[in-house]
């Protein structure tokens, strides 16, 4: 198979780098090299944010419904384009087709929910503040913003949550696309040209950490967006923050279910298994581990294994596999020694992942679904975030340890219960630390017009991604007050306050 040199946009041209250096893109369904992505050098990158700069005060200035009405023209040419990403989406991340289609579907979702921006970007106006005094505000621009993806979500990431509030508020951007998966946001944004993009408004560059930091502290980029790990996302906090950017990170999370047992269990045991293996485990709103209640636990455990064996893993792009494999070899890796570590520590190994092979995909990354039972405070396994197929369950006697186990994570992303009590549920809403809550819901990723609103060391930031909260990062507020006068009011004394204090 012969491999793809790609390579990087500025002004809405497509341009081949000029490094030494290409990063390989891969099937991970097969193991095989696919494409190359090219490590911008420095400059390359400083042309991407100069681009952006230029471009900023055309398209801030731009009517609002204008800007609109590209999303509308990318939010057609996306549907119309579903199958080729979703194919895409599989073949260079390895989510099974399912999977790779809903991906690029809450793509569109947030593209859809753009389209609204002008209803979130209305300011607030109030006459009469003073005697024949009024103010009004308004949403503006910042200007330039760096968006850092992740390799988990090729479509969803980038080019929904990073750039259609970004853009439609008014923002340029660079686009740092993730290096193990770059052709999808690629095309995305080859779309978006199509669907009538001005040049430098949206760039895009493939990139090593040393120049992707320079986003943090280029004095044109005005925030930062990030999704990753949350080692990777502290620093980017610190850093731009420091130099008085906005930044916005999301990081890592260990999901945590609350089962109790007065469950629905066969319907909850499916769900927790769609939550846990969907993806593969490599979503920060998976369900990594399980807080069962030990009168059901014996029970639960039977039959997660049993429904968990079920799954048919294969390739990502065969209609029959429900698990395809992780997207990287180094992955696939990490994940085998955190499944060991498990075992090392003493947690009781139910089902093992490990050493899975596909017949015909031998050099595929595919990691089984694993279960450990037992697991007790401390153990690796149960407290750090794994990223891959991996289940965790913590027997706990009532509802009150459980959530106490569950709010002990340093994670807080989301978090889920499953029981028929209303009290329960309530009291646990009301409770956990999860930002993002389910009930009898195990991915409670919210529908776009919500923030995706992460909690503790899963997200660092003020505003949240998408929603309200999405639409005032990208923005700030400017507040008007003014007052109208005649020929009379001219030789009238102007107090201290020029009026716009209400009591004497």
């Amino acid at each position: 198979m012969s491999v793809k040199r790609l390579g990087f946009c500025v002004d809405n041209e497509w341009r081949p780098s000029k490094t030494a250096k290409y990063m390989p893109v891969m099937n991970p369904s097969t193991g095989e090299q696919i494409a190359e992505a090219p490590c911008c050098t420095q400059s390359e990158v400083d042309d991407a944010v100069n681009a952006a700069a230029r471009a900023f005060p055309g398209w801030a200035d731009t009517p609002i419904p204008t800007r609109i009405q590209l999303m509308f023209r990318f939010k057609q040419l996306l549907d119309s384009h579903l199958d080729e990403l979703t194919l895409l989406v599989a073949t260079e991340n390895g989510k099974v087709l399912a999977e790779a289609r809903g991906d690029v579907l809450k793509a569109i979702e947030v593209v859809e929910c753009a389209c609204a921006t002008h209803y979130l970007m209305q300011g607030d106006t109030c006459m009469n503040v003073s005697s024949g005094y009024d103010t009004a505000s308004y949403r503006e621009p910042l200007g330039v913003f760096g968006a850092i993806a992740p390799f988990n979500f090729p479509a969803m990431i980038p080019m929904g949550w990073m750039i259609p509030f970004a853009i439609t508020t008014g923002n340029t951007v660079v686009l740092k696309a993730a290096s193990m998966v770059p052709q999808t946001a690629m095309r995305m944004l080859e779309l978006l040209i199509e669907a009538g993009l001005p040049k430098g408004v949206v760039n895009l560059v493939t990139c090593s950490r040393v120049e992707a930091d320079s986003l943090l502290v280029n004095p044109i980029i005005k925030g930062i967006t990030f999704v990753g790990s949350t080692t990777v996302g502290a620093h980017i906090y610190k850093t731009a923050a420091g130099a008085g950017k906005r930044v916005q990170a999301l990081t890592e999370a260990k999901n945590h279910a609350l089962v109790l047992d007065d469950c629905v269990l066969e319907r909850s045991v499916r769900g927790i298994v769609n939550s846990t293996y969907g993806c593969a485990g490599q979503r920060c709103m998976a369900l990594p581990a399980l807080c069962v209640q030990d009168t059901i636990a014996d029970e639960f455990v039977a039959l997660l294994k049993k429904i968990a064996q079920e799954l048919r893993i294969g390739p990502a792009t065969s209609p029959d596999s429900q698990l395809g494999p992780v997207t990287s070899r180094g992955q696939k890796d990490a994940i085998e020694a955190s499944i060991a570590r498990g075992v090392a520590e003493g947690a009781k190994l139910v089902l093992d992942g490990r050493g899975v092979t596909v017949p015909g995909y031998e050099e595929g990354y595919y990691v089984g679904p694993t279960i450990f039972d037992h697991v007790q405070p401390g153990h690796y396994v149960g407290d750090e975030e794994i990223f891959g197929p991996v289940t965790s369950i913590k027997r706990v006697r009532n509802f009150e340890e459980g959530l106490a186990i569950m709010n002990a994570n340093r994670f807080a992303n989301g978090s889920c219960i499953y029981t028929t009590s209303g009290r329960h549920a309530r009291e646990f809403a009301k409770r956990t630390d999860g930002g993002m809550v389910g009930i009898n819901v195990g991915i409670p990723v919210p529908f776009s017009i919500f923030p995706f609103s992460g909690h503790k060391q899963s997200f660092f930031g003020d505003l949240h991604a998408m929603g309200k909260d999405g639409v005032a990062f990208f923005t700030e507020t400017k507040s008007v007050t003014s007052v109208w006068f005649g020929e009379q009011d001219a030789k009238k004394a102007v107090s201290t306050w020029d009026g716009t204090l209400t009591r004497s």
